[in-house]
């Protein structure tokens, strides 16, 4: 299995299973199905709201906990309750995440990092991570922050490269997890023809050459999905690479495209946006 080392020495996974709009039902069915396919990397939130599910799933794989790497988020309501870590890790059933990220830049964001730096000299966090936080943003927790993040998680597709993002990021050695990694499943993305000819060139599908594009960027990839057989088709991406000269022609895709625009009246919006977290 591919592995990113990380800027505190860490190694994480480079192919993981995200969770993000999947019930707890199917958070738990198809996490418990990745686990058995071979993922290690496990990608969910406070806000997605099936962090329990997750953790059943996790607990009834019998796979040793520092075998998977646990990924989570504190939502934006969380970031003055002192005791939002030691939730979050109830919720799970775990003593510690492998990463656990601020999810947005909303007031007091600077407090929820500091919570997670706390968190790590307690060894209940092993990693720290960003989510959503680019910009402005990120030059604030580069300048305030005591411990520099691993892990930066942002849109990131062939219509979008991160070219300027990347190249601040990795001043720092901060590594990119890519969210929305076909597009938020944009036809037009997958159907662009240098992907079926690619993947008739290696035996895949469009969906998985897409996916290596990631690899082969150097980023980690989450795809989320309740269907079983994607959770199987979409790790199967570590057999093959892409050359130098596939990697050019994908490159010309490149429009800088968004599919995610987060507003400052969002960021006001999500601050009042307690979950109504899974019950026991």
């Amino acid at each position: 299995m591919k592995k990113i080392l990380l800027n505190n020495g860490n190694m994480m996974p480079a192919v993981g299973i995200g969770t993000f709009m999947i019930s707890p039902k199917d958070a738990e069915i198809c996490v418990s199905e990745a686990l058995k396919t071979g993922y290690r990397l496990v990608d969910t939130a406070n806000a997605y709201v099936n962090e329990r599910a997750v953790g059943r799933a996790i607990k009834a794989s019998g796979i040793k906990r520092e075998e998977i790497f646990v990924s989570t988020k504190l939502w934006a309501t969380e970031y003055l309750n002192h005791d939002a870590v030691e939730q979050t890790l109830e919720r799970l059933g775990l003593d510690y995440v492998d990463l656990l990220f601020i999810h947005q830049p909303t007031e007091h964001y600077m407090e929820g990092y500091r919570m997670i730096e706390k968190a790590v000299k307690e060894g209940k966090v092993k990693s720290i991570g960003i989510s959503n936080c680019e910009g402005k943003y990120l030059d604030s927790i580069l300048t305030d922050c005591e411990i520099k993040p691993q892990v930066m998680q942002a849109e990131a597709h062939p219509y979008f490269t991160q070219a300027e993002l990347m190249t601040e990021l990795n001043k720092h050695g901060i590594k990119l997890m890519s969210w929305y990694p076909l597009g938020h499943g944009d036809a037009s993305l997958i159907n662009e023809p240098v992907f079926a000819e690619l993947g008739k060139k290696y035996g895949k599908s469009p969906v998985q050459i897409i996916l290596r594009w990631h690899l082969e960027m150097g980023f980690c990839v989450i795809p989320g999905t309740s269907n079983v057989n994607h959770v199987k088709d979409n790790f199967n991406v570590q057999d093959f690479s892409l050359t130098k000269e596939d990697m050019e022609k994908i490159a010309k895709l490149n429009k800088n495209k968004r599919y995610y625009y987060r507003t400052d009246e969002m960021l006001k919006l999500f601050a009042s946006m307690k979950p109504a977290y899974e019950k026991k």
